[in-house]
């Protein structure tokens, strides 16, 4: 779930944080452009874990702050296709549930084609249904803890929109998926799946 992964980079100190020691001042800099974002084709960065090698500053024309390449490892959320993990289940509609992971991770969608057999969508409910047997009938429900498999890693490169072309929100819009729900786009998601015995609720295997 967790990796370190190396990284490197070129800091920009500027001339009010000088009389800082250097190595504190770079791992402030470095903890402020990465912690809690999302590294491109790398995962959701929690925070610094190591700097391991700091080059001489250099100053450039019209500027005074002082710009150092540096190399670091960076402690990454970045589960492994395959790798089983739990969560809760924060939405559920016609496409399928959305999963988060509490305060860590919040962008997991487990589609529709990725459940058992046999479960529909209730919209009067809000939720789904497994229809495990004739006789049993089990939801996935708000605030339930699941269990599912990750099966994809998605990256989305985001771009700042032009403040000119957004619209505000037209009423009357569906809202097939996910993302047009909370009107953004995640640039990092994981796509999950409960197809296999063990996985869904929590609760149901208990």
């Amino acid at each position: 779930m967790f990796i370190l992964s190396h990284v490197k980079d070129l800091v920009r100190i500027a001339p009010d944080q000088f009389h800082h020691d250097t190595l504190n001042a770079i791992t402030h800099q470095l903890n402020h452009k990465y912690a809690n974002k999302v590294i491109p084709q790398i995962g959701l960065c929690i925070s610094v874990y190591d700097v391991l090698e700091i080059d001489e500053g250099q100053i450039k024309p019209g500027d005074g702050a002082s710009f150092i390449n540096v190399e670091f490892r960076a402690l990454v959320f970045k589960p492994f296709v395959g790798e089983v993990l739990t969560g809760w289940i924060t939405k559920c509609n016609n496409d399928g549930i959305q999963v988060s992971m509490g305060g860590l991770f919040n962008d997991i969608f487990i589609p529709r084609t990725m459940m058992f057999e046999n479960c529909f969508y209730k919209p009067d409910e809000s939720a789904w249904l497994w229809q495990m047997d004739e006789d049993t009938e089990l939801y996935f429900d708000i605030n339930e803890l699941i269990r599912f498999r990750v099966e994809k890693e998605i990256f989305i490169d985001i771009k700042p929109k032009d403040p000119s072309k957004i619209d505000a929100t037209t009423e009357g819009e569906g809202e097939d998926t996910m993302e047009k729900e909370d009107n953004s786009t995640p640039a990092y998601a994981l796509l999950g799946s409960c197809q296999t015995d063990g996985m869904g609720v929590v609760s149901w295997w208990e």
